[in-house]
């Protein structure tokens, strides 16, 4: 096949794959995918960072045959970095091996522990284990590897290429989208920003205390002064990486909007005629808020937005003394999440209807305790099948009382 890199500076190529038909990522509800490799022209030594997801081999060596040629060299690679190795990441590595038998293979020492068990009878090359502050040099072009540990997983890392001002940052500041151009000034800002947004809330806010710690330990070490670009794995490279970081840094540290994200499902529609009332205390107040129905909206969308909002409402019928169960799903993915762990703890109110005996509640009020938010249980609104005119009222009031706390 035939397939073009793209030049990103001088002797860096972006040479990876578009995934256009991708829609699910690990039950991250995504509008395809790219898995971005690059390679880079050393005078030396030709380097290829990163690699491509299984049954994406043949874009890849086009794209690396086609960036050889634009430079006018044989195809000859002697270096793989791998700074991650997820699948997607990883696919094809058993393919680049059996064309490159001789390469020399640098990662963690989780990556060079953990490559041969993702790949049962491969001949695997030496590993050459690598650590924060480690350079490997190309030749008039050299590299610092920066441990990214659980950015997003224990194997993950940086490289950050040192006379270019490059950083790539593997799953770090990326996006699962997939476009025909590769860069940020490609794409609408607020694209972008959103599906920025998703993958943080979706991959990295688990880790949002390590994102503060490294964001830090790079300032300190001085190696986000030499960074022009940041090239991700996954979505647009960043000719403006201050944006992506300062991102980063919102998230991390628990800053949020004035914003109130609502989420409810319904059996009867009484908790639908609740959590509308609730939305309309919210805007009277002239708080955003964004409304979710669990029966038809994805919990990859409804993360993102909880990622910075101040607050949650949360409503849904009482099943047999606990809540409806679909938002089982919700619950036990707020729990991976975690985002109390910026040290920022969200505000929630529940809202519940019921036929007989309750349960929603005081499940809820749990399930969203450990998952990192402060439930305001004396908030909390329960009505006996359908909701009077006095409940609706009453939610309201709980509405417009919440987006006061948020300006506040």
């Amino acid at each position: 096949m035939k397939a073009d890199s793209v030049k990103i500076a001088d002797g860096v190529y972006w040479v990876g794959a578009l995934d256009w038909d991708a829609r699910d990522f690990h039950g991250f509800t995504v509008p395809g995918m790219t898995y971005n490799a690059y390679l880079v022209f050393g005078d030396e030594k030709i380097a290829l960072i990163d690699n491509v997801d299984a049954g994406f081999y043949g874009e890849l060596k086009a794209r690396i045959e086609d960036a050889f040629a634009k430079e006018g060299k044989d195809v000859k690679i002697d270096v793989l970095v791998q700074n991650h190795i997820e699948n997607d990441h990883l696919g094809s590595v058993p393919e680049f091996l059996a064309d490159f038998p001789d390469v020399e293979v640098y990662c963690s020492k989780k990556a060079a522990e953990n490559i041969p068990l993702q790949f049962p009878g491969l001949d695997c090359p030496e590993f050459n284990v690598i650590k924060t502050g480690d350079t490997l040099d190309l030749g008039g072009k050299s590299f610092t590897f920066i441990s990214a540990n659980m950015l997003h997983w224990p194997d993950s890392n940086f490289t950050l290429y040192n006379e270019g001002g490059i950083l790539f940052s593997n799953d770090a500041f990326g996006q699962h989208i997939c476009e025909s151009k590769r860069f940020d000034t490609d794409v609408d800002p607020g694209y972008l920003a959103l599906h920025t947004k998703r993958f943080y809330a979706n991959l990295v806010s688990l880790s949002s205390r390590l994102v503060v710690k490294k964001v830090t330990e790079m300032t300190e070490a001085g190696y986000l002064d030499k960074v022009t670009m940041i090239a991700p794995c996954h979505g647009q490279i960043w000719t403006n990486p201050q944006t992506a970081i300062d991102m980063y840094a919102k998230w991390a540290t628990g800053d949020a909007d004035e914003k109130i994200t609502v989420i409810y499902d319904t059996m009867h529609h009484s908790t639908q005629k609740m959590a509308h009332a609730v939305m309309e205390g919210i805007m009277s107040e002239g708080v955003e808020a964004k409304m979710f129905y669990l029966k038809k909206d994805i919990e990859s969308d409804i993360v993102a937005e909880i990622l910075d909002s101040k607050a949650i409402c949360l409503g849904v019928p009482t099943m047999m003394n606990g809540p409806f169960p679909r938002v089982g799903k919700l619950m036990y993915y707020l729990d991976c999440l975690r985002f109390g762990n910026t040290g920022v703890r969200k505000k929630a109110v529940l809202f519940s209807s019921k036929g007989w005996a309750g349960g929603a509640i005081r499940k809820l009020t749990e399930n969203l305790n450990a998952a990192g938010f402060d439930v305001l249980e004396e908030d909390a609104v329960e009505t006996l099948y359908v909701p009077t005119d006095d409940v609706l009222d009453q939610c309201y009031e709980v509405g417009k009382k919440l987006a006061q706390m948020v300006k506040e």
